[in-house]
């Protein structure tokens, strides 16, 4: 089976298939759990259609730590169902579901004193069994007790007095925007009808029931209906405010938590493993990735600005005196070159503090027609959709099959490993290097030949990129013609991490995609010149508020840099 695209044409036959048909599930929300439910539902013979404001995984789902993991800090709280539960998935997505997107990754775990040995390693082996006890395969190596010395040898950055001795164990990490995309081109290839920045702006009704949802296309202002037996929301942090447009009295509280996170280059810690840190609140990882590190996270409330969620330096200065707290050589904000804030959505529960709120997800029904699914984590994102999709069908009568997205692989995994064993007779046949190769590999998985072809028709496709060498110039136009890319933030930021992975923030790239993008959106010099600007404003937003002390002084700050396409602002039931 092909892969369906998510290209302009395909965007605009969705729009008219929904405009044009009752479907029987409208999606509101393209971050992971909207991707997920999507999926389940096509997968399960229902007619779908998805709609997103902004860009897919353009909110929390774009700004995680980028692991799927257990929690393994969820056992301290004695929630085994949760991270057996994660560790299940973890397992499904390695094996099965997207091992060419889903990678393991150690990570190593300092022991400050003699007596936290038994304690965390009692912890680690738990995890492990957990995990053993929760799928048939396996997938990562068991966890290993560690010397100083031998716990030097794999991180020797550390600081000889930062340790006694180390646990290392092994958990995976995800490109979490670009499986955001996969799942949607998924569930577009089974039939799914799906269209970003297109907005809910109200809810239909007959009586009391929610009969589907009016939209609006954000790039033409056209307004039209679209009519659903069910509509489920994602919505994440919006929750709440979903729930006060039906009327309904809230059953789910959401409450935002920001999280941020800084990248930093990889020679500036010596490592070959990642590693997680204890802190006063939570934990904090130092994540390999790629040629960088992504250090993280901060767990504060967050209740201004759901959209675009400031860093500020304190947030910025926790981090970084969290990890050079045990590092020999520290790091400096001269060190930084890229920073993200993302936002949780927790449900909300007694405590004030939102590192304690469930990481559990739920499922409501506020009024017949309407399905709303939160809180919940990136790695159990099946689970979730897999509930939303059964309320479905409660609410539809039954008669709906069961799900099977458990034993249904992403686009780009048939093959991978094949193509994987493969990568230097790729190299050789197409004159790329072998890192390039792999690089394609582990982005597209098996798709990689879609990127391969889109060289072939047009040879200069195949340089690097002005300013972010990292990335073909093939990837920018593969990005607008098969996963819905539409503005250039779409590009630097979620198709590609150019806007965190160079000390610039993409400027130096920006000039070039825009072009790159420019034939297949058709694109004027007008336009190029907008979305270069628009993307240079958010930039120079972002670095400014990040010099800020507070949350609502950077927030200040970071909300005055426009989108390049604003989202409609009438809302009506």
């Amino acid at each position: 089976m092909t892969a369906a695209r998510l290209g302009p044409q395909e965007r605009d036959a969705a729009l008219r298939a929904m405009a044009d048909t009752e479907l029987d599930v409208l999606v509101v929300g393209g971050g992971i759990v909207g991707a997920g439910v999507a999926l389940d539902a096509v997968a399960r013979g229902l007619s779908v259609g998805l709609v997103e404001a902004r860009d897919f995984a353009s909110g929390t789902s774009s700004r995680s730590s980028k692991l799927i993991h257990g929690g393994l800090r969820y056992l301290e709280h004695l929630d085994f169902p949760l991270v057996r539960e994660a560790l299940t998935e973890r397992g499904l997505l390695l094996s099965r579901i997207a091992p060419h997107l889903v990678r393991p990754v150690p990570f190593l775990f300092p022991l400050r004193s003699h007596w936290e040995r038994p304690y965390i390693g009692a912890g680690v082996a738990l995890y492990d069994a957990l995990a053993l006890s929760g799928t048939r395969t396996r997938g990562l190596p068991g966890h290993r007790h560690l010397s100083r010395r031998a716990a030097l040898r794999i991180f020797p950055a550390l600081r000889r007095d930062a340790l006694v001795g180390a646990v290392q164990y092994w958990d995976a990490q995800v490109d979490d925007s670009r499986y955001v995309v996969m799942v949607l081109r998924t569930a577009a290839t089974y039939g799914a009808h799906i269209a970003s920045r297109t907005q809910a702006v109200g809810f239909l009704r007959e009586g009391e029931h929610v009969t589907g949802a009016r939209v609006v296309d954000l790039e033409t202002g056209r307004e039209f209906a679209v009519r659903a037996k069910q509509v489920v929301n994602a919505a994440g942090v919006w929750t709440d405010e979903i729930q006060e447009m039906v009327g309904g009295r809230g059953q789910i509280h959401v409450r935002a938590s920001k999280g941020v996170h800084l990248v930093v280059p990889r020679d500036r810690i010596h490592a070959s493993s990642g590693l997680i840190l204890r802190t006063e609140k939570s934990v904090l990882f130092v994540i390999p990735w790629g040629r960088h590190w992504i250090l993280g996270t901060t767990d504060t409330a967050w209740d201004l600005d759901k959209a675009h969620p400031a860093a500020s330096r304190t947030d910025i200065d926790y981090v970084l005196n969290r990890v050079n707290a045990v590092l020999k050589t520290p790091l400096t904000r001269d060190d930084v070159e890229g920073v993200y804030a993302g936002l949780r959505p927790l449900l909300a529960g007694e405590s004030e503090e939102t590192s304690r709120l469930s990481r559990e997800h739920t499922v409501a029904h506020p009024v017949p027609g309407l399905v709303l699914i939160a809180g919940g984590k990136y790695t159990t994102y099946r689970v979730m959709a897999k509930d939303a999709v059964d309320a479905v069908a409660h609410g539809m009568g039954g008669g709906v099959p069961p799900s099977v997205t458990d034993r249904l692989p992403l686009v780009g995994a048939d093959g991978y490993f094949a193509l994987w064993n493969q990568r230097r007779i790729l190299a050789r046949r197409t004159g790329l290097h072998v890192s390039r190769i792999q690089h394609l590999l582990r982005r597209y998985g098996s798709l990689i030949h879609e990127v391969l072809g889109l060289i072939a028709e047009q040879p200069d496709l195949k340089q690097p990129l002005t300013g972010a060498d990292d990335y073909l110039r093939a990837e920018v136009v593969y990005a607008v013609r098969y996963e819905g890319a539409r503005h250039l933030d779409d590009v630097l930021s979620r198709r590609t991490h150019i806007a965190i992975e160079t000390w610039d923030r993409g400027l130096a790239a920006a000039e070039e995609a825009a072009q790159l993008m420019a034939g297949p959106l058709g694109w004027d010099d007008a336009q190029i010149a907008r979305e270069v600007e628009y993307y240079r404003a958010r930039i120079e937003a972002e670095r400014a508020a990040q010099e800020q002390d507070s949350d609502q002084e950077a927030d200040a700050v970071q909300h005055g840099a426009p989108d390049i396409v604003p989202q409609a602002t009438t809302v009506r039931v």
